[in-house]
């Protein structure tokens, strides 16, 4: 029924050869580690400075990976967001703007059961550097990937594959007010911080993140790069924000639609479909069902249920103190300033 799943299972099988065997790529070796800036890491011991972000050292070598084996398509469509952005939503709503006449969303019309029902957004929109290419040691087997093939990043637009770029694949982009992204990623890395690293105190990660050392930034420039591409190429990349989506989803998701090549169609607007796609992909319906209360390895081999607190606007105002407010609004205003990409805080 589901391609994509049937093709993560494959990968992961005990009993399957492996595609391609190669050894480490000499850039990502201990010694080449060792001569990175290096600063204390939020969920590991240490982030390392790697082509110009924050990075593990395992993302490291995936990253390389990525960057040399994975050749895009024309028809590929590429998620790219920083971490605690609106990832999970947004893999949602794409897969099932796309997959709409396969899977139909319309429960009266519908004799399959939708993917989105039984499997996490990440097992559909699978990473490239924490799926498919996070075993550097060997290779996936990409032609079972349903065409338009959805695959997502974490990686800065510098750091994508070559092709990427170069292709006509198209690309979105969404990210999220800073003050809250903070806040969300401090609650997540501390669910799943291994408990000998103990606790990392809001005041301590918070420094960190104003000074850009979280993982794949700092958080401005990721957001800048992709920005500055969506204004030079429109067609190629598409740049949405978290909270523009929470306001007005139904607009947004026809933006969406009609970028990814999938256009809702004037029949379609009145049969209610782009509601019904923005109520299948919500927060509230998702953090529900089963697979994502009690489902389990959907990134890594972390619980589901972390992937959803409260997927709300304006919960930095119970976290930061008017100090820590006024710090990072000088961090975005030097940073962003200038830059024409500003948010509205709730």
């Amino acid at each position: 029924m589901i391609y994509i799943t049937n093709f993560l299972k494959s990968q992961s099988s005990p009993g399957k050869p492996k595609q391609q065997k190669e050894t480490l790529p000499k850039e990502s070796d201990d010694e080449f580690l060792s001569s990175l800036p290096k600063e204390k890491g939020w969920r590991t011991p240490s982030l390392f400075l790697f082509q110009g972000f924050w990075c593990q050292p395992k993302e490291i070598r995936s990253i390389i990976s990525t960057q040399k084996h994975f050749i895009a398509q024309d028809s590929d469509l590429i998620l790219a967001t920083i971490p605690k952005s609106g990832t999970t939503w947004l893999k949602a709503l794409m897969f099932a703007i796309v997959n709409r006449n396969k899977f139909s969303v319309q429960h009266n019309n519908n004799h399959i059961q939708h993917p989105l029902l039984t499997h996490n957004p990440h097992e559909l929109v699978p990473f490239l550097e924490y799926k498919l290419y996070a075993d550097s040691n060997s290779l996936p087997d990409l032609t079972m990937l349903p065409s338009p093939r959805l695959v997502a990043t974490h990686v800065p637009f510098g750091a994508l594959p070559d092709s990427s770029k170069t292709s006509r694949c198209k690309i979105v982009y969404i990210c999220r007010n800073p003050f809250d992204t903070f806040v969300s990623i401090w609650h997540y890395l501390g669910k799943i911080r291994p408990e000998s690293l103990g606790p990392l105190p809001l005041e301590e990660a918070f420094d960190l993140y104003c000074r850009g050392i979280i993982g794949f930034g700092p958080y401005w420039d990721h957001m800048l790069g992709y920005w500055k591409e969506s204004i030079e190429k429109p067609n190629k990349v598409l740049f949405l924000k978290y909270e523009d989506m929470k306001v007005d989803a139904c607009n947004q998701l026809k933006k969406l639609g009609e970028f990814l090549g999938f256009p809702f169609t004037e029949e379609e607007e009145k049969g209610g479909i782009i509601e019904d796609i923005s109520s299948l992909c919500s927060f509230k319906n998702m953090k529900e069902l089963e697979v994502n209360k009690k489902g389990k390895g959907a990134i890594s081999d972390y619980e589901n249920k972390d992937l959803f607190r409260k997927g709300e606007t304006g919960d930095w105002v119970n976290y930061l103190t008017p100090s820590m407010f006024e710090r990072l609004s000088n961090v975005m205003e030097e940073k962003l300033g200038g830059s024409g990409l500003t948010f509205t805080l709730c």
